[in-house]
């Protein structure tokens, strides 16, 4: 099985709170990819960063604080510039997510999963680690063109630090 992971394409990490031009940017290019790997015959699964009413009081909260991705309002949709279909779902309370592992073993067994999304040097490299680990045969790889991370900067060191871990990025 090949599975096509979308993470955090989420309105506040795109043009909301935490948005930025680089996430603007890569929109397009995360909806060219869906169309082409659900065409392909790909499974998809989307996450969502998912706090409460409550978030400032987290230790995220605490260390990040800006309130974002609240369960419920605009900046916590996926963007509609992205068509979720009858994807999963994956709420996620922080940045990496075991329950994403868990969701994608129920898909199948994957040979291969690739992950595009936000923000590359936070929940992206997050996951990838997660689901190297869970899947340690299968190929993890992450597009470069279709996620973007906090700076420019720190985008290009997750991504070294990725292919230093056996994750691809293409």
């Amino acid at each position: 099985m090949k599975l096509l992971i979308v993470i955090d394409m989420q309105n506040d990490f795109i043009d909301g709170a935490l948005g930025t031009a680089e996430a603007v940017k890569i929109v397009p290019a995360v909806a060219d990819k869906l169309a082409a790997r659900r065409s392909e015959g790909w499974k998809v699964l989307f996450t969502r960063d998912t706090h409460g009413a409550d978030y400032l009081d987290t230790q995220e909260g605490r260390r990040l604080s800006v309130p974002h991705c609240i369960w419920g309002t605009e900046g916590w949709q996926i963007t509609s510039s992205l068509d979720v279909g009858d994807a999963a779902l994956v709420d996620k309370p922080t940045f990496g997510s075991l329950d994403l592992a868990e969701a994608a073993a129920n898909l199948g067994e994957p040979e291969e999963i690739e992950l595009v999304g936000l923000c590359t040097d936070i929940c992206v490299i997050s996951n990838a680690m997660i689901l190297k680990a869970r899947f340690p045969e299968a190929r993890v790889l992450v597009d470069a063109a279709c996620c973007a991370g906090v700076t420019p900067e720190s985008h290009e060191n997750a991504l070294k630090a990725m292919r230093g871990c056996q994750v691809d990025v293409i």
